[in-house]
């Protein structure tokens, strides 16, 4: 994988010279800037090592090109610097502003592009990584769900060891079992890696005492395995821990579960921009649903529902009415139906409409929800916006989620939505929250794009 994101980088820096430098002719020295920007590459690959753009991959199982993007602005920022010295100290006309920026931006499009093209190649020739979950209980059950429930992580687990005699884990419905391939005091982890071509080891932290997961550590990095700690922390912690210490005692410091006044501000003035600039890019498409709503059923266009916003205050949500006319009263009815007891939730629900339909499908019917960010009751990016009989379901550390904004898209509405129980989709709110970044906002942004065009999750 580092091979080929390395291979990667190199022919996106080429394209970014040769856009920066312009059509062979623009510049009477095309040939010897484009070949002293060649010569600048190894450095460039370096600037990026030293950056930790080739280590995302060896640690983390869902690493994507948008969780470089940070650090490759940096990186670039840095190497352009760099290079502009180069050019003017060298034999040949040093870059322009122009040529400068134009590298810059180019570079960065075509590296992030190239990235996931090479990540993409590489999941398909080598096929998904095995794994070996270490543990045993709810835990690890669940990570084999998620396994299951999430191909694009490229994850398939070939087997498990645990504390406690079984023959099997549970798996969800419809997937192959995972055989319990011995217990931790017992069993050959060298034996079992070779036989199973294991790749990764998880270890549920949980499920194991603290000497025998560090002696597993030991026995992985003596056999080149790649491994992810599931830690007793980890439904309070999410990615923003920071390692601290007293006198050699470890401490994990962590987020507070609250906003200062200017990333509330920042993220508002962000809100308020995009928020505005859809509504006006969108105002033919939101005329057309209003009209094609309006001829396929009886009732209004918009569907008001009140819902519980920040700091429990009721507001209501607008969307476009995708059900008959007094649907609600149904509701009560089909719970008995539904997959989860926390909502209706069903495969084909009867009181959508055929416009409805199509308006879920794409999540057209979100749409009128840009007013209510504009009001200020709600925001872009944030936790799901619930009616007062979910919301009940929520308390203790879950009620953290209150301390921001509701959200058009989130966490929840990105990594799948109605395919994510209840309960898991209070834990994302939570670490949202808690671990929130412009930056975070930006990347759910972008990612909510995906999720719509391949309609993930969709009810």
């Amino acid at each position: 994988m580092r091979r080929a994101l390395a291979a990667a980088d190199v022919l996106a820096l080429i394209v970014g010279f040769a856009a920066a430098l312009g059509p062979a002719g623009t510049r009477a020295d095309f040939g010897y800037a484009l070949l002293l920007g060649l010569a600048t590459v190894p450095g460039w690959i370096t600037i990026f090592r030293v950056y930790r753009l080739y280590e995302g991959d060896l640690k983390r199982v869902n690493h994507a090109a948008l969780d470089d993007a940070p650090a490759l602005f940096h990186a670039l920022v840095i190497g352009s610097l760099l290079t502009w010295i180069v050019f003017r100290i060298g034999p040949v006309e040093q870059l322009s502003a122009v040529e400068l920026a134009t590298f810059g931006v180019v570079s960065f499009c075509v590296v992030l592009g190239f990235r996931t093209a090479a990540r993409r190649l590489v999941g398909r020739l080598l096929g998904p990584e095995r794994v070996l979950v270490v543990g045993h209980g709810p835990t690890a059950s669940l990570l084999i769900r998620k396994m299951a429930m999430h191909p694009e992580n490229n994850l398939r687990p070939v087997g498990a060891i645990t504390s406690v005699g079984a023959h099997e884990l549970q798996t969800p419905a419809g997937s192959e079992p995972v055989r319990v391939l011995g217990t931790v005091e017992s069993s050959s982890l060298e034996e079992i890696a070779e036989v199973h071509k294991v790749e990764r080891v998880i270890l549920s932290h949980t499920d194991l005492p603290e000497t025998t997961m560090l002696d597993f550590l030991w026995r992985c990095k003596q056999l080149s395995l790649k491994v992810s700690v599931l830690p007793q922390l980890f439904d309070a912690m999410g990615p923003s821990v920071e390692i601290d210490s007293v006198e050699g005692i470890t401490l994990l410091g962590i987020n507070p579960p609250v906003l200062g006044r200017s990333s509330r501000l920042l993220k508002r003035s962000m809100d308020l921009l995009l928020a505005t600039s859809a509504l006006i890019v969108t105002a033919p498409l939101l005329l057309l649903a209003a009209v094609a709503i309006r001829i396929d059923s009886k009732g209004p266009v918009l569907f008001r529902q009140t819902r519980v916003g920040r700091r429990a205050e009721p507001f209501e949500l607008l969307k476009f009415r995708t059900m008959r006319a007094g649907a609600e009263r149904e509701q009560a009815g089909l719970m008995g139906e539904s997959s989860d007891p926390n909502w209706v939730l069903i495969a084909d629900d009867p009181r959508i409409t055929r416009v409805g339909q199509f308006l879920r499908s794409w999540s057209l019917d979100e749409l009128p929800q840009f007013w209510n960010v504009v009001k200020g009751q709600m925001t872009l990016v944030g936790p799901r916006p619930l009616i007062e009989s979910e919301d009940s379901h929520v308390d203790g550390w879950g009620r953290t989620r209150l301390d921001l904004m509701p959200g058009i898209t989130g966490l929840w509405q990105v990594l799948g939505r109605t395919t994510i129980p209840f309960e898991e989709m209070v834990k994302l709110d939570y670490l949202y929250v808690t671990n929130w970044s412009l930056w975070t906002d930006i990347k759910l942004l972008i990612q909510t794009f995906g999720a719509v065009f391949l309609r993930r999750g969709v009810n």
